[in-house]
């Protein structure tokens, strides 16, 4: 069996691709960084190192690496033989993926099983967006082409943090991992993935996972930086940042079991397990990376406005949430582009315009005036 990932970055060594491999296949990434494809292919294993209680080292061989920038023939021929194909490169970069999967299926054999396409990213329908894309490049063509693959939505979870310089293609991860998968599309034929759980409906498992890890990882970050503290576990052992991040989650909770009736004991549970999860202090992850692309994390369908919009809209309390959103406009990194926009917006457009054009709310949302009020109050600070 052979499985492609786009994607050869630490969640695509230290995740994705780890649990491809203990499910037999053979690996080939795909990825346009040509250091890292001549690293991949100088080695023969690798390392993942869970770091940690229960944490684990798992040594990972049968791969090789395709640099899809330069040897586009070759990925789009491993693809057309593949079993499974993943991504993990960031929603945005589907569009790029795309034509290299399309042009696989067209030298793909009608006879053979249908790819089986899974996109493992942060985003809620990742997958139905990587099959529009492909559906855009092929056109007139698709309808050929459609039987050859079948297409899963994805919930994945594992904190990767940055990697300390000098640990060549090994990857440093957090024991605890979920990966959830429509299992519809697939029929009586799931591909073989161990610690991979496959359910009916996918929503409650991506909302319960964005808007609790995405959300708590976010906020700590946001406040975590507002109080100058470089990492994220040092930021939750404030008592007055976990207070605060607490209570966002709080919120979200009370959302999610209202919405999906999920059950209560059983979600609460989930929510401490995922601030113990941002305690460990063997994670060596900062505030900066964590909260890097806060335009993004601030827009209408995300971690913060996503649920808080939701939340109001059936009554539920959401101060909490509107102050994470308030660490997230202070938010200042001149190493993220998205960083230097946010704060260069807010110097330049008035309160309502940068309100509606960054959460994408409409203005009678009852929720557009709250945050419109905390971009008021971030600009006063600025003038």
């Amino acid at each position: 069996m052979k499985a492609v990932h786009f994607g050869a970055g630490n969640i695509g060594r230290g995740f994705v691709g780890l649990l491809l491999h203990q499910g037999g296949y053979e690996l080939v990434f795909s990825d346009v960084a040509a250091p890292l494809v001549d690293a991949i292919n100088a080695a023969t294993e690798y390392t993942v190192h869970e770091v940690g209680e229960g944490g684990v080292d798992t040594v990972v061989t049968g791969f090789r690496a395709i640099n899809s920038a330069t040897d586009t023939q070759a990925l789009v021929d491993e693809v057309s033989g593949a079993n499974v194909v993943t991504t993990a490169v960031g929603p945005t970069i589907l569009k790029f993926v795309a034509p290299h999967i399309v042009a696989g299926l067209a030298l793909r054999d009608p006879a053979s099983p249908p790819l089986q396409v899974m996109a493992c990213e942060n985003a809620i329908g990742a997958t139905d967006l990587l099959r529009e894309e492909m559906i855009a490049v092929a056109g007139d063509a698709w309808e050929a082409l459609s039987g050859r693959a079948v297409f899963a939505n994805t919930a994945v979870d594992r904190i990767v943090p940055a990697q300390a310089p000098g640990g060549g293609i090994d990857v440093t991860v957090e024991p605890f991992f979920e990966w959830a998968i429509e299992r519809p599309p697939f029929g009586d034929d799931p591909p073989t993935i161990p610690g991979a759980h496959f359910v009916d409906d996918l929503t409650p498992y991506i909302e319960r996972k964005l808007f609790t890890v995405n959300t708590g990882h976010a906020a700590t970050a946001y406040f975590g930086a507002q109080a100058g503290i470089e990492r994220i576990s040092d930021a939750l052992a404030d008592p007055a940042i976990a207070d605060k991040v607490e209570r966002a989650l709080r919120e979200t909770s009370e959302l999610l079991i209202q919405k999906h009736e999920l059950d209560p004991p059983a979600q609460h549970e989930y929510r401490e397990t995922i601030l113990r999860r941002f305690r460990n202090p063997a994670l060596p992850d900062t505030v900066w990376r964590v909260g890097r692309q806060p335009l993004r994390k601030l827009s209408r369908h995300e971690r913060f406005v996503g649920p808080a919009a939701e939340a109001v809209d059936r009554g539920l309390e959401v101060e909490a949430l509107l102050g994470a959103m308030g660490a997230a406009l202070r938010f200042s990194d001149a190493e993220d582009a998205q960083a230097v926009d946010l704060q260069r917006m807010l110097r330049e457009l008035p309160a309502e315009e940068f309100t509606a054009s960054v959460t994408g709310l409409e203005t009678q949302h009852p929720l557009f005036p709250r945050i419109e009020a905390l971009v008021t109050a971030r600009q006063a600070e600025l003038a």
